[in-house]
């Protein structure tokens, strides 16, 4: 077996029987290329390499070789590998995928000149209809030529898709790899939540004590950030509100964030949703928060709490989608989480009920029960797998 093949779907398999055609032009960005075959590759996609004569220069073939287990493509031979790959065949590719694209390669697909083999492949693609997506690199002032921006613009009426970029030290640099793995997901994948609007509230909440200090739940937000972005990979349009985390949010995805219950509450006033996922650790007491600082050295500090709103029930009132809420509990048994999750679930009005014993949540990897009206189902995996499999469930509801 290839090196390549040990590697393939450890990940999920999201693209799992995908051809993806990666198309390497002539930008110093290049050199991240393997890097990216490799991430579409985790995630099951087989991957073609392309590569243009001034990409050869800044990255050798043979290391796409090696990241892909195929051959690179640096000519056009009698074998006509961009009929083969793109064309109107049998068994052709399912994306053609051109990272990094330089402004000069950009502009030549935009005018129909194909004098490279990248440049090839994208003429036969968007002739065959073949989904194209392009991800810019080059420096910030070719990226702002206003010829560059209208040959953008043009390939975009075509269909083209644009991941990127981000702008750094007066550069237009290639998008994060994550970013273009899952907008290429999001591409191709399963697309099951296309069209969908979805709202992910995640992290934990802090309430003051005073002007330094703060009372909050233990989260890592990570279950809430792999729900938002496995949404978005499954097509929906969605909406990320973040709370306390040492987590970053995916820049791919629109976050806003909150501190407060009742900071939370405010931002929950209009609710056009499809589904609402709440995986959030929202307090259910807040301080009395007295003013200042409070001096240091005292033998006793009496700190009076009082409950907050209720968050799931606020939403419920004024929302009346698809609904997932958590319950995380101190229990012996399974049984008695159930139970209580189930509980729980009937009197908030709840779709989904996601249910796990404290003792068995971990930074990365969890134990938990997602309870419907139809099934109770028990999972144990990543926070990764978690998501993925609510998210089977809001697709079926929906």
């Amino acid at each position: 077996m290839h090196p390549s093949g040990e590697i393939k779907g450890i990940k999920d398999d999201a693209l799992s029987s995908r051809k993806i055609v990666l198309a390497i032009s002539g930008s110093i960005a290049a050199v991240e290329t393997v890097k990216l075959a490799r991430e579409l590759i985790r995630r099951g996609a087989d991957v073609y390499p392309v590569l243009s004569p001034a990409a050869t220069k800044l990255i050798h073939p043979d290391s796409l070789g090696f990241a892909t287990g195929k051959k690179p493509i640096t000519e056009l031979t009698g074998a006509v590998e961009h009929v083969a790959l793109c064309g109107d065949v049998e068994g052709h590719a399912d994306l053609l995928l051109i990272a990094p694209a330089t402004a000069n390669t950009i502009s030549k697909i935009a005018c129909g000149i194909d004098d490279t083999p990248v440049t090839t492949f994208a003429t036969t693609a968007l002739g065959t209809g073949i989904p194209l997506m392009v991800v810019p690199a080059m420096h910030g002032t070719m990226y702002h030529n206003p010829a560059v921006i209208r040959n953008m613009e043009r390939l975009k009426k075509m269909g083209v898709d644009f991941i990127g970029p981000r702008f750094e030290e007066k550069k237009a640099k290639m998008a994060d790899i994550y970013e273009i793995v899952s907008a290429v997901v999001r591409k191709i994948g399963k697309r099951d939540l296309e069209g969908r609007k979805v709202l992910v509230i995640a992290g934990a909440t802090i309430e003051p004590i005073d002007d330094m200090r703060v009372i909050s739940n233990l989260s890592s937000g990570r279950t809430g950030v792999e729900l938002a972005i496995e949404a978005y990979e499954r097509g929906a349009d969605v909406r990320l509100l973040l709370g306390r985390t040492a987590l970053s949010a995916p820049e791919w995805i629109e976050t806003e964030r909150f501190t407060t219950v009742q900071s939370l509450i405010d931002m929950l006033e209009e609710l056009d949703y499809d589904a609402i996922i709440v995986p959030a650790a929202i307090s259910d007491y807040t301080p009395e928060r007295q003013k200042g600082k409070i001096p240091s050295g005292k033998d006793e500090l009496i700190i009076r709490l009082r409950p907050t709103p209720k968050v799931i029930e606020h939403i419920r009132k004024r929302y009346d989608g698809v609904l997932v809420a958590f319950k995380a509990e101190s229990v012996d048994s399974p049984e008695e989480l159930i139970k209580r999750a189930e509980r729980r679930a009937s009197e908030a009005k709840i779709d989904i009920i996601v249910a796990n014993r404290i003792s068995d949540v971990h930074s990365k990897s969890t134990k938990a029960f997602i309870i419907s009206e139809k099934e109770v189902l028990g999972l144990e995996g990543t926070k990764k797998d978690l998501a993925s499999a609510i998210l089977d469930k809001v697709a079926a509801i929906l």
